[in-house]
C-alpha cells in the first residue's frame, strides 16, 4: 500500500479516535496499538501531524503517537525497532520547517525532537543542531520561535545525559555554540528592554519569549557544558551580566502595570535569572567563587534594605534567601579544623564570606528577618480566623523552604544563627529582654513581634542551649504568657506552647514536666482551636522525649486523653484528624497497659471515623497505626475489637481491593500485633489467613511481616490452622524457594522449623514435599552457612523428633538418588559434623548433639564408623550449654526450663503478650530445653556399651581423640 492511501486509512482511525463515543473511540485505539509496529506507520503520522489543514484535535493525537513510538521504537535494540532507512527519512522530515501554527503542537513537536536527539545527536544527526542555528537567525517570527523552541528542549534532553561519553559530546556541542547562544540572547533581551520602553506591547511580549527562551538554553549550556568554568572568560563575563540584567528587569517590572500581558513573564524571567545562579552554585561551588561577593551583595540589598522596596515580589525572595542560604551553608566553602587541610579554594571562599558577614550586616540580617520576615501576615491571620485547620497545615517541612517564603526565611534565618551563633546569640537575647513581662493585648503589632521573636528562639533552640535558662524563664515569664486567656492574646499562647515543644528536647528539667502537664490539659480546653491543635503537637514531644517518664504522666493521663479524643471529634479536616490520631496514638504507645481503663470512647468512635474516612487513604493509615497501639495496650482484651479489628485487617491486607496500596504496610503491621496479643485463635481470626498466598506471590518487602503473621498462627493454634492451610503453604513455600534471597529462604526455613518444633508428629508430613531439597542441601554442603544451620535445624528436628518419618525419608532419598540408605546417612553425618561450625545459637548446636545421639545404641556399621564424629559434636554441645555451679564442684545444663515463671515486670519494660507466653509454654515442651544433654549422652553411651558388650564399646571409644574423651569424663562426673 502506498502511503498516501495508508494516509488516508490512518486519519480515518484518528479522527475516530478522538469521538467521545467509547463504541467508535475503542475500537480505533486497539487499532491504532496494533499498526504501533508497522513499518511506516510512523511516516503517516509525520504526514498527518504536519498538515497544518487537517483538523488539531487529529493532528495533536498524531503527535502523542509518534512521541510515544519514539519511546517504544527508536533505539536499535528494541524490540519492532524502526528501520534505518525510515529513521534517516523520519529525521530529515522532522526538521524541513519550523512554522507550525498551533502552540502546543509545537511544544510537542520540540519535545519529540529532543527524544530523538537523545539517542541519536550528533552521531546519526549531525545536521540538527546547525539546522537550528540558522533557522533561530531568519527573519520569520514564527519559524524563528519554533527553532529557539526546539534548541531548547534538545539542550534541555543533552544536558541531563550522565555517562562519561555524553558529558564529552555536551562539552563539545557548548564550546561551538555558546558565543552564538550569548549574543542571540543579549540581543532579544536588548531589543525587548527597547520595545518596553517606547511601548511597543506585542512586539515587547514576543521578544520576551524569546529571551526566555534563549536563556533557557543558556542556563543548561553554563551549567553543564564546562568542566571548569571559571577559566572561560565568556562563562563568566555572562554570570556577571545576570546581576546587571536582574536589576533593568527588577526596573522594568516596576514600570510594567499589573494587567500587562508581559508582567508575568517579566517576574517568569527574573526568577530564572536566579535559577541560574543556584543552579551554577549548586554544580560548580568553587567557579562561583569569584561571584560571591556581588551575590551577597546583590541578595542582601534588595531583600534587607529599602533597596528591594516596591520592587520585589515573594517568588523573589526566597530566591534571594536561596542564595544567601546556600552561600553561607556550602561546604565547599568551610574550612577544615586544621586550617592546612583546607584547600586555597575554600580559604579564599570563606575569606570572602568573612569580610562581607560583619557584625553590622549580621545584626542587620537578623533583625529584619525576625521583625519584618517573621511577622504572621494579614493573611495569615485571616486564615487563622476563617479557616483555622488550614492555618495549623499550611506551615509544611520537606522542601518547602525552596518555594514558600515562611519556610524559606525559617530555614535561612537556622542556617546563618548556626554559622555565626556567636555574633547573632546576643543580638535575639537582647530583643527577648526587651519583651519581658505580658504585652499589652490592644497592641497587636508588639504582640506579633514578641510571637516573632519567641518563634527565633524556638528555631535557634540548639544553638542557644548554654545561654538561655530556660527552666527559669518557663516558670517566671512563659507560664504567666499561658494564663493570658483574651482572645487578642492567642497568638501569644499559640507561640508559648510551640516554643516549649522546640526547647523539650533540648533543656527541661523533669521535674517541672507535671506543671507543663498542667498546663497542657488547660490550654486543650482554651477558647481557640489553632491554639488546641498546637497544643496537642507539643504534648505529642513531650511524650516522645528520652526523658519521659510514665509516674509523672499518670495522674493527667485520663483528662488528657479525654480532650484529646475530644479535639479528635471536633476537628473536619483530613490532614487534622491524621495529625491528632498520631498525638493519641503516641500517648497510647507510651502508657501502654495504662491506657486500658480509658479507651473506651476511642474505640466506639474508631469504627465511625473508618467509615467516613472511605476517601481518604491517609487517614485510614493514621487510624491503622492508632489500632496497633491500642492492641498492644490493651493486650489479650484485645479480643473484644474483632468485628471491628478484623474486617479492617481483611480489607488492608486483600491485594484486590485497590486501598491495600496505601494500607498494606500498616494492615500487616496491625494483623501481626492482633495475634500476638490474642488469647485464642477464632473462626475469623483464621479465616482471613486465605489473604495470605496472594501477599506470598507479591514478594515485596513486607514478605518479612508475613512471614512473621504465619509463626504467630503456628504458635496461636498449629493445629486447627495447619489442617486448614498447611498444604496452599507448602505450595507456595516451594514457589517462593525457587526465586527468592538467601535472608528470604532462611525466612522460609525458619517457618518450617516452627512447624516441626510446635507439631514435631504431623509437621513432617505436612511439610513433606520441602524436605527433600533440605536434606540434598545438607549432602551437597550448601555454601551459605546461615541456610545451612536452618537445614541442620529442621533436620535435627525430624531426626530426634519423629525417627520412624526420619527413616521413610532416607529410603525415599536413596530411591531418588540410587544409593543405598547407609550410604545417604553416612555422609549426611559426615556434612553435619563437618559443617557444625555454621551453627551459631546454642539451641540449635544442642538440638544437632541430641539429634545424633539419638541414633545410638546402634550395630549399624555407618553410624559406629561415624561414631567419632557424634561424640565431637556432643562435647562440643556440652561445652556451649554446661555451667559449672563452684560450689558442688559439678556441672549442669543452663538450657533446661523446668516450669513456667510469670516474669516480673518493670515500669519500663513491655510486659509480655499472649504469643511470648505461648512461646514459653513451648519450650517446657521441648527437648532442647527439656532433656539434660549430661544425662543423655550418658544413657546414649550406656547403651552402646550395654548392646556391643565392654570390649567392643573400648574399641568404639578409641577411635575418638583422647582429649575430647578426657574432656567427656570431666562432664560426666557423678554419674
Amino acid at each position: 500500500m502506498d502511503l498516501n492511501s495508508a494516509s488516508t486509512i490512518v486519519l480515518q482511525v484518528l479522527t475516530q479516535a478522538t469521538s467521545q463515543d467509547t463504541a467508535v473511540l475503542k475500537p480505533a485505539e486497539e487499532q491504532l496499538k496494533q499498526w504501533e509496529t508497522q513499518p511506516f506507520f510512523y511516516s503517516v503520522l509525520l504526514n498527518i501531524f504536519t498538515n497544518h489543514s487537517l483538523d488539531v484535535n487529529v493532528r495533536w493525537l498524531a503527535v502523542l503517537y509518534f512521541k510515544n513510538g519514539i519511546d517504544r521504537y527508536w533505539r536499535r535494540v528494541a524490540p519492532h525497532a524502526l528501520s534505518e532507512e525510515e529513521k534517516t527519512t523520519l529525521r530529515a522530515g522532522l526538521i524541513a520547517n519550523f512554522n507550525e501554527p498551533v502552540n502546543q503542537i509545537a511544544t510537542q513537536i520540540s519535545v519529540l525532537i529532543a527524544k530523538v536527539a537523545r539517542v541519536d545527536c550528533p552521531r546519526q544527526w549531525p545536521e540538527l543542531i546547525p539546522t537550528l542555528l540558522e533557522s533561530v537567525k531568519v527573519q520569520d517570527d514564527l519559524q524563528q520561535h519554533r527553532a529557539l523552541l526546539t534548541l531548547y528542549h534538545v539542550t534541555k534532553t543533552l544536558a541531563s545525559k550522565r555517562l562519561a561519553a555524553d558529558r564529552k559530546l555536551f562539552y563539545d556541542l557548548t564550546s561551538g555554540i555558546y558565543s552564538f547562544a550569548c549574543s542571540l540572547w543579549n540581543h532579544h533581551t536588548d531589543t525587548f528592554l527597547q520595545q518596553i520602553c517606547t511601548g511597543d506591547e506585542t512586539g515587547a511580549t514576543n521578544s520576551l519569549e524569546r529571551t526566555l527562551l534563549s536563556l533557557k538554553v543558556l542556563r543548561k549550556l553554563t551549567v553543564h557544558g564546562f568542566v571548569e568554568p571559571h577559566w572561560n572568560a565568556e562563562v563568566m563575563g555572562f554570570l556577571h551580566a545576570v546581576f546587571e540584567r536582574l536589576k533593568q528587569f527588577l526596573e522594568c517590572s516596576r514600570s510594567i502595570r499589573a494587567e500587562n500581558l508581559c508582567r508575568d513573564r517579566v517576574e517568569k524571567t527574573i526568577i530564572l535569572f536566579t535559577k541560574v545562579l543556584l543552579d551554577f552554585l549548586d554544580q560548580h561551588p568553587f567557579s562561583f567563587t569569584s561571584l560571591i561577593q556581588r551575590s551577597l551583595e546583590f541578595a542582601v540589598s534588595y531583600v534587607f534594605t529599602e533597596a528591594g522596596e516596591g520592587i520585589v515580589f515573594e517568588q523573589f525572595i526566597v530566591q534571594c534567601m536561596n542564595l544567601i542560604k546556600m552561600i553561607v551553608k556550602n561546604y565547599a566553602y568551610k574550612p577544615s579544623k586544621n586550617i592546612e587541610d583546607s584547600s586555597p579554594e575554600t580559604l579564599e571562599a570563606h575569606k570572602i564570606k568573612t569580610a562581607f558577614f560583619t557584625y553590622p550586616t549580621l545584626m542587620e540580617i537578623c533583625r529584619r528577618l525576625v521583625t519584618h520576615y517573621f511577622l504572621l501576615t494579614k493573611e495569615e491571620l485571616t486564615m487563622w480566623e476563617e479557616d483555622p485547620e488550614g492555618f495549623t497545615v499550611e506551615e509544611t517541612g520537606g522542601d518547602s523552604w525552596k518555594y514558600s517564603l515562611r519556610p524559606c526565611t525559617e530555614v535561612l534565618f537556622i542556617d546563618i544563627f548556626h554559622e555565626y551563633n556567636q555574633t547573632l546569640a546576643p543580638v535575639l537575647l537582647e530583643m527577648v529582654h526587651s519583651l519581658q513581662g505580658s504585652t499589652n493585648v490592644e497592641d497587636t503589632n508588639a504582640i506579633l513581634i514578641k510571637d516573632a521573636v519567641y518563634n527565633a528562639v524556638g528555631l535557634a533552640a540548639y544553638e542557644l542551649f548554654d545561654s538561655v535558662d530556660f527552666d527559669q524563664w518557663f516558670k517566671n515569664q512563659l507560664l504567666a504568657e499561658l494564663q493570658v486567656s483574651h482572645n487578642r492574646y492567642k497568638p501569644i499562647r499559640r507561640r508559648v506552647i510551640w516554643l516549649i515543644g522546640q526547647w523539650i528536647s533540648v533543656k527541661f528539667k523533669s521535674d517541672l514536666r507535671p506543671v507543663l502537664y498542667e498546663t497542657i490539659c488547660n490550654l486543650l480546653q482554651d477558647q481557640d482551636l489553632v491554639v488546641r491543635i498546637e497544643t496537642a503537637t507539643t504534648l505529642k514531644l513531650t511524650v516522645d522525649d528520652f526523658e519521659f517518664r510514665t509516674d509523672q504522666f499518670l495522674p493527667y493521663l485520663e483528662s488528657m486523653f479525654t480532650l484529646l479524643f475530644k479535639l479528635l471529634q471536633e476537628v473536619t479536616e483530613c490532614d487534622t484528624k491524621m495529625h491528632v490520631l498520631h498525638v493519641l496514638s503516641c500517648v497510647i504507645e507510651r502508657v501502654n497497659i495504662q491506657i486500658q481503663p480509658y479507651v473506651g470512647c476511642l474505640v466506639q468512635y474508631l469504627p465511625l471515623l473508618w467509615k467516613q474516612s472511605e476517601e481518604h487513604n491517609m487517614l485510614r493509615c493514621a487510624i491503622l497505626t492508632t489500632l496497633i497501639h491500642l492492641v498492644q495496650g490493651l493486650g489479650a482484651d484485645s479480643k473484644n475489637l474483632y468485628p471491628f479489628l478484623l474486617p479492617v485487617i481483611q480489607l488492608s491486607t486483600d491485594v484486590t481491593q485497590p486501598p491495600h496500596v496505601y494500607l498494606l504496610e500498616d494492615g500487616l503491621e496491625l494483623w501481626l500485633v492482633t495475634l500476638e496479643n490474642s488469647p485464642c485463635l477464632t473462626p475469623e481470626l483464621l479465616r482471613i489467613f486465605q489473604n495470605m498466598s496472594a501477599l506470598l506471590e507479591l514478594s515485596s518487602e513486607n514478605l518479612k511481616n508475613c512471614f512473621k503473621i504465619i509463626n504467630a498462627y503456628i504458635f496461636l493454634s498449629s493445629s486447627e490452622f495447619l489442617q486448614m492451610y498447611a498444604s496452599v503453604l507448602c505450595q507456595s513455600f516451594c514457589s517462593l524457594l525457587k526465586d527468592i534471597t538467601t535472608e528470604g529462604q532462611v525466612q522460609v526455613l525458619k517457618v518450617v522449623e516452627n512447624v516441626l518444633k510446635v507439631n514435631p508428629v504431623l509437621g513432617p508430613q505436612m511439610f513433606q514435599p520441602l524436605l527433600p531439597s533440605i536434606f540434598r542441601g545438607i549432602i551437597d554442603g550448601e555454601r551459605y552457612p546461615v541456610v545451612m544451620s536452618t537445614y541442620l535445624g529442621i533436620m535435627g528436628r525430624v531426626l530426634l523428633q519423629n525417627a520412624r518419618f526420619f527413616s521413610l525419608l532416607l529410603s525415599e532419598m536413596a530411591h531418588e538418588l540410587g544409593q543405598e540408605s547407609d550410604q545417604i546417612l553416612g555422609n549426611m553425618i559426615e556434612m553435619w559434623v563437618d559443617r557444625m561450625d555454621n551453627i551459631t545459637q546454642p539451641e540449635r548446636r544442642k538440638l544437632s548433639a541430641l539429634a545424633l545421639l539419638s541414633l545410638l545404641p546402634s550395630l549399624n556399621a555407618v553410624i559406629q564408623d561415624k561414631f567419632c564424629g557424634i561424640i565431637n559434636i556432643s562435647v562440643e554441645g556440652l561445652h556451649d550449654v554446661m555451667t559449672e555451679d563452684a560450689e558442688a564442684g559439678t556441672y549442669k545444663d543452663c538450657m533446661l526450663m523446668a516450669h513456667f515463671e510469670q516474669p516480673k515486670v518493670t515500669d519500663d519494660e513491655e510486659p509480655p503478650t499472649e504469643q511470648d507466653k505461648r512461646k514459653k509454654l513451648l519450650a517446657l515442651k521441648d527437648p532442647v530445653h527439656t532433656v539434660s544433654l549430661q544425662q543423655f549422652i550418658y544413657e546414649k553411651l550406656k547403651a552402646q556399651q550395654e548392646l556391643l558388650g565392654e570390649q567392643g564399646f573400648q574399641a568404639l571409644m578409641e577411635t575418638v581423640d583422647t582429649e575430647v574423651v578426657a574432656q567427656l569424663q570431666e562432664f560426666l562426673q557423678g554419674f
